[in-house]
């Protein structure tokens, strides 16, 4: 059975004090049965994160990681670094890392292999931009990321692999996308996942959704067929907004 997922993904918000403030007050909220939540805090603040959330059901990410496993590369952090305190899930392939650091589908191939192989589980993100959806391409660009970034993997491989389709059109922009625009999209991923590997397999791997998703839209969205959770930005950073989320399964 798939896993119902909530995943807040900090990025560069949260200073260390905000940071321990923010999950003081999630520890005291009561988790939903059956629904995994985790956090990514930015790098600076992943210890003390792990450190507060010691047996407690909140899983902590890392935002990002290089694909090699030491050496020059000033500024960045090893997949072992994040092990090392306590740190075994990782966001790979978010829009802004794509958008902003040119981050492109062989070099997170790279990082997703350096992760498995450091038996860490992945949130893989991906997904269309305006442009994209606008021009009616936005199945051939959602299918190729899917394939150049993880089609190279095992079927096994896939047991620590969570995917999060992320409409980039409708986040910031705007736009909204419909609960039914989302369903239509992760069915599709799904329909590739099994042609490429099996039915089985596809039906085990959860699909979260990254499109903007509030406490006022996410019940009809999880409600889906084929969504699995969410991914949340701006409104994990409020623990009453994430935790409405979180409690948002029907």
């Amino acid at each position: 059975m798939r896993k119902q997922i909530v995943a807040g993904n900090w990025k560069m918000n949260c200073d260390l004090s905000e940071t321990k403030n923010l999950i003081q007050v999630l520890k005291v909220q009561d988790i939903p049965s059956g629904v995994s939540v985790m956090i990514a805090p930015t790098y600076t603040n992943l210890l003390a994160a792990t450190s507060l959330l010691v047996d407690y059901p909140i899983t902590v990410a890392a935002q990002n990681m290089h694909q090699s496993a030491s050496g020059a590369f000033t500024g960045e952090i090893s997949a072992g670094m994040l092990k090392s305190v306590g740190v075994d899930h990782v966001i790979l392939g978010h829009s802004e890392r794509r958008a902003y650091f040119k981050e492109t589908d062989a070099l997170l191939a790279e990082k997703v292999s350096t992760a498995l192989e450091q038996e860490m589980t992945v949130i893989f993100c991906f997904g269309e931009e305006l442009q994209d959806r606008t021009h009616g391409r936005e199945f051939d660009v959602v299918k190729n990321q899917l394939q150049n970034g993880l089609f190279h993997l095992s079927g096994g491989d896939w047991n620590n692999i969570i995917l999060a389709y992320e409409p980039v059109w409708a986040i910031g922009t705007g736009e909204t996308a419909t609960p039914e625009q989302a369903q239509e999209m992760h069915a599709f991923i799904r329909r590739t996942l099994a042609e490429k590997y099996s039915d089985e397999m596809a039906q085990e791997v959860s699909i979260l959704y990254g499109g903007s998703v509030k406490p006022n839209n996410a019940a009809e969205i999880f409600g889906k067929e084929d969504v699995d959770g969410g991914l949340i930005g701006g409104a994990s950073l409020d623990a009453e907004s994430f935790m409405a989320i979180v409690n948002a399964f029907v």
